[in-house]
């Protein structure tokens, strides 16, 4: 997911650099959002474990 979220950071990088400003905008949201997902679910992942006992890393 992560990679996602990186994939549309760049897309909206290059995006903007072409002047494409909507697309961009859109490309950039849906890399925040994706990122925020992302870590959501790695708090999550680390909560989870931590309760069950095991290594956190």
């Amino acid at each position: 997911m992560l990679g996602w979220a990186l994939t549309f950071a760049v897309l909206a990088i290059v995006a903007g650099f072409l002047g494409f400003m909507s697309l961009a905008g859109l490309a950039a949201t849906v890399a925040k959002v994706l990122f925020v997902v992302f870590l959501v679910l790695l708090v999550a992942s680390f909560v989870i474990r931590a309760v069950r006992g095991q290594s956190v890393l």
